[in-house]
């Protein structure tokens, strides 16, 4: 079984690249949580979030957003002291504001879902990616939908981090075109 390269041979790697990396995400709980994972991640491997996903989980109440919103200076305080998550003051407090703006989207629009899915008109753009050198750091969807959600009142939010966060629930399919992902996504 081909798959992309750069999951390497990590078992917690493989089953993310395998089960969740690039399938199109519709659940608003799934929304959220990647979204506040992928904004944790800026600066730092994809590997040492991975790591950290149940800490995450616990930390931030299950990655509820309604229950993110109201956490006031005294979560963040103990969030900074727990060791199981990244403790920059920066990331967690752009969590919070992160996920007030994403309850005014949802109120707005009816569903982050709904607001996000209609950058591609509720389709998948389908990469045609042969090597890993021809994965885009950034792409006009991406800087378009950062934009828009810094304007939206978004945080840790970049062009770069936008588009990882675009591939890893689908919106993109970047499995490279030898990987068996591409394949079972592109049907």
């Amino acid at each position: 079984m081909q798959r992309c390269p750069w999951c390497g041979s990590d078992p917690l790697y493989l089953k993310y690249h395998d089960e969740e990396w690039g399938t199109p995400v519709h659940d608003e709980a799934r929304h959220f949580e990647f979204l506040l994972l992928e904004t944790q991640q800026a600066g730092l491997s994809w590997i040492t979030i991975l790591r950290k996903r149940e800490a995450y989980r616990k930390a931030f109440t299950g990655f509820d957003p309604e229950k993110v919103a109201r956490f006031g200076e005294a979560e963040v305080a103990a969030l900074l002291g727990d060791a199981g998550i990244i403790r920059n003051r920066r990331k967690i407090e752009a969590s919070v504001k992160n996920a007030r703006a994403f309850l005014a989207l949802q109120d707005e629009f009816g569903s982050f879902d709904a607001w996000l899915w209609n950058f591609v008109d509720g389709k998948p753009v389908l990469g045609h990616r042969r090597l890993l050198s021809d994965l885009p750091a950034t792409t006009a969807l991406s800087d378009r939908v950062s934009a828009e959600m810094k304007q939206r009142g978004f945080a840790f939010v970049g062009s770069t981090t936008i588009y990882a966060h675009l591939q890893a629930i689908g919106l993109v399919n970047d499995h490279l075109e030898s990987c068996f992902r591409w394949k079972e996504l592109t049907k």
